[in-house]
């Protein structure tokens, strides 16, 4: 069987209208169109290779691979506090009152409270698999359409828009348990009251639990997106089969 060689505006999108298929979601005359579709979009030699619906296939499989990776690379120890691009760090709000403590001996309690933060975000980020597998059945044939037409984190975009909300409350818990069991919450009272006894100094309210959960959102994100440049442009992130002959060059 000859494999179809997939132009680059195919491949430069994740969640093509193929993904209607594999998942079941375009019914009878709707799912031909949609082969037709793909068939065209692959210069018509789908026939004589890759069915539009194993495309469809292969592409649900690569949202599937990345976000699992995703996962996998933020939800473990040190996933956020050795990766610099996602590192949550001590909010800018707050960098007045980190400067004062560092400056009265407190580095290493600061240090500690920076390190809990990113532990509470990658004991949170397990939560999002499954948020994002239910985002790829989800998926509509206009979704499909605007990421064939997007950029190199169209995908990631779409993910983004989807699923921030159910994200944001599946990891509010998570954080603010993991803050209270590891004592950040705790040290964090800890070192406002400490500043606020420097002459002159006064902290503000901070929702820190809040400021966690977001930063670790974008982090997700973050990594999210490198891992769909990574399935479009490097072959050896292709981890199955399928996508090897799916995403072949």
């Amino acid at each position: 069987m000859r494999r179809v060689r997939i132009p680059s505006g195919v491949r430069r999108w994740w969640a093509p209208l193929g993904v209607a298929v594999a998942l079941g979601l375009v019914p009878g005359a709707a799912a031909a169109q949609l082969d037709q579709m793909l068939e065209g979009l692959t210069g018509g030699s789908a026939g004589a290779g890759l069915s539009g619906a194993k495309i469809g296939a292969g592409l649900k499989e690569a949202l599937q691979v990345a976000t699992e990776k995703t996962v996998s690379l933020t939800g473990k120890t040190d996933g956020y506090f050795t990766n610099q691009a996602i590192k949550i760090l001590m909010p800018e709000r707050l960098r007045t009152f980190e400067s004062g403590l560092r400056a009265v001996g407190y580095g290493s309690q600061i240090d500690e409270l920076v390190l809990g933060m990113n532990r509470a975000a990658e004991r949170a980020a397990p939560q999002a698999k499954q948020i994002f597998f239910d985002a790829i059945g989800g998926m509509s044939f206009d979704d499909a359409r605007k990421i064939l037409n997007g950029g190199d984190t169209a995908a990631t975009q779409y993910f983004k828009a989807k699923t921030t909300p159910r994200l944001t409350t599946a990891f509010r818990p998570v954080v603010e348990q993991s803050m209270s069991q590891v004592g950040v919450s705790r040290q964090y009272k800890d070192l406002v009251s400490r500043f606020d006894a420097i002459p002159f100094a006064k902290s503000h309210a901070f929702d820190l639990d809040g400021y966690v959960v977001d930063k670790g959102l974008g982090g997700l994100f973050v990594v999210l997106g490198e891992q769909e440049k990574q399935i479009r442009t490097n072959p050896a992130a292709r981890a199955t089969d399928l996508l090897k002959e799916v995403f072949k060059r």
